[in-house]
């Protein structure tokens, strides 16, 4: 997921936190007393009820979308919050502030520039090789187990087919991306916030489309539609349009209204498939009453789903099938253990038992949301991968650095997911310096490609679900550009029900191990890894409906009616 986009724990750096994205007011903005909430209305409320409520609560409603009742909010009264809980129009407040922010490295998706210098020694080893098609292709393990390969020779995606990349931006500059970018369509809903994302690049704080100061965005894209264009490496569906819907802050946060705006307006604009790979920060799991949360978190957390489910739904209504990232945090969403890290930010996390009927992983627990879980290059469960019969869907490569036990891949580069990357990012990770060449040390972690006129693109490699749901959604994007049809004002698309439906009959159907209960004390793994595989070769807890095949998904013909 984005530096912390792993539809939880870890994934790349971003965050679905529960508050926003400060849209009304410029985030460097002088201090003032007064505050900005994002306040939800109850179901059936009308809008202008619900900004009746506000006011009598002692707020100025900043901006609203009232497709799914959602108001930002500025109030200089320190009881706003308790007051519109109270009113029995509105589900809750919550305040956007700094969260904290997010570590250097990601300890999930950037395992292997954590990993000791020694331990990594020999890194050049290489997974399994994919067919050569660009020149970085043949270390695109990935694409050659889901057969995109092979898929390409029947379709390799049509232009008029848009995929959102709800992330922390787009690197429109690397010269895989360019020629798929859709300028006209790209968007930014997230502000830059000088508390969490530091200084402001642009004197308004809105970063130009084309752009991404946190890297995750630009190898999210990569994967899913980077062109065959004889340069650098190629995506899933590498004819596809990509779409920047930056919800995601620089420092990797994703707050409330951004990651709601976004979705909206995928849904207003006719987006066909939109990749979500991040969690809703701080809480690990939001929950309706649990009892070990006060009652303000309560009413903060009850504002967040609401919010998160009426736009996943609003969404879908309108015609974009929607992928996300299982989460990092190597658990069974069906069975969550007690959450001991949340809040993660801002205060102590304390005990929280979570009650799986009342709490949910954010947005990949939430409605239409096609949950994806990660494969290393050996086809094994990554480690780190969430998984579980209630919430699986499929599964895709997303990498796994501690794949390959007893060989000479085992812990390196190749078996985790090559993509492209923003210059500047890797300067700041230190892994290329200010001449734009690649550091010692670092020539098998990072690629560096240029055209005969000077033009350079980069590429580096992560792992987690964040790296699997975009293997996903370019599966989704071939499926949309094969079968779809005339429809709509956008001219073009197909139900993302039966996007989901085709997506799960095509995918390779892959058992459970044996033994069931996987444990990973090989790879250095304790018994919080441990993981058993529920269900049978059809449908279970680890695979899904099995692994995403882009080749029979685009050969094999539709059927209009069939149910997974």
């Amino acid at each position: 997921m984005s530096k912390r986009f792993t539809a939880r724990t870890v994934a790349t750096a971003a965050v679905l936190a529960l508050t926003a994205a400060g849209l009304g007011a410029p985030a460097n903005a002088a201090p003032s007393s007064s505050r900005t909430f994002t306040v939800v209305a109850e179901d059936g409320v009308a809008a202008d009820t619900a900004v009746a409520a506000i006011r009598a609560a002692g707020g100025t409603v900043v901006s609203r979308a009232d497709e799914v009742g959602m108001f930002q909010v500025s109030s200089d009264r320190a009881d706003f919050a308790a007051r519109a809980t109270a009113a029995p129009t509105l589900i809750g407040a919550a305040e956007q502030k700094a969260i904290g922010r997010k570590p250097k490295l990601d300890r999930v998706e950037q395992e292997h520039l954590l990993a000791a210098a020694g331990a990594r020694a020999g890194a050049a080893g290489a997974a399994k090789k994919g067919a050569k098609l660009d020149p970085l292709d043949d270390k695109l393990w990935g694409l050659e187990m889901i057969q995109a390969d092979k898929a390409r020779k029947i379709e390799p995606g049509d232009r008029r087919v848009t995929v959102g990349v709800l992330d922390t931006g787009v690197d429109a500059s690397n010269p895989d991306i360019a020629p798929n970018f859709n300028w006209s369509l790209s968007r930014n809903f997230a502000p830059d916030l000088t508390d969490v994302d530091g200084p402001c690049e642009v004197a308004s704080c809105l970063d130009p489309v084309g752009t991404d100061d946190g890297g995750h965005g630009t190898h999210v894209a990569g994967t899913i539609g980077a062109a065959a264009n004889g340069f650098g490496l190629s995506g899933v569906a590498p004819n596809i349009s990509l779409v920047e819907l930056k919800g995601g802050q620089d420092s990797g946060y994703f707050f409330l209204d951004p990651v709601v705006n976004a979705l909206l307006y995928a849904g207003r604009s006719g987006i066909d498939v939109v990749n979500m790979s991040f969690y809703v920060d701080p809480w690990l799991y939001n929950c309706t009453a649990n009892p070990a949360d006060s009652p303000a978190d309560q009413a903060e957390q009850r504002a967040i789903i609401k919010a998160v489910k009426r736009a996943l739904i609003f969404a879908h209504n309108k015609g974009v099938t929607l992928v996300g990232a299982l989460g990092n945090n190597n658990e069974d969403l069906g069975a969550p253990r007690t959450d001991v890290t949340s809040p993660d930010y801002g205060a102590d996390p304390y005990p929280r038992p979570i009650d799986n009927e009342s709490c949910w992983d954010l947005p990949t627990e939430g409605p239409h949301v096609i949950g994806v879980s990660s494969v290393g290059p050996s086809g094994k469960k990554s480690d780190f991968s969430n998984y579980g019969t209630e919430q699986i869907s499929v599964a895709a490569p997303g990498g796994w650095f501690r794949d390959g036990f007893g060989t000479d891949t085992f812990r390196t580069d190749a078996n985790m997911i090559l993509s492209s990357y923003p210059k500047h990012v890797l300067q700041e990770e230190g892994s290329v310096d200010a001449d734009g060449n690649i550091v010692a040390g670092f020539e098998n972690s990072v690629f560096k490609q240029c055209k005969a006129n000077g033009e350079c693109g980069y590429y580096t490699y992560l792992q987690g679900t964040s790296m699997a749901s975009p293997h996903a959604a370019g599966v989704a994007a071939l499926i949309v550009s094969r079968y779809g049809k005339a429809q709509g004002r956008t001219g073009f698309g197909m139900s993302p029900d039966q996007v989901e439906q085709h997506l799960y009959r095509t995918a390779a159907e892959h058992a459970c191990p044996e033994p069931r209960l996987q444990q990973y004390r090989n790879e250095g793994r304790d018994e919080t890894y441990d993981a058993y595989c529920a269900g049978g070769v059809n449908f279970n807890g680890f695979y899904g409906y099995g692994i995403v095949d882009a080749y029979a998904a685009v050969k094999t013909p539709l059927k209009p009616n069939a149910r997974p």
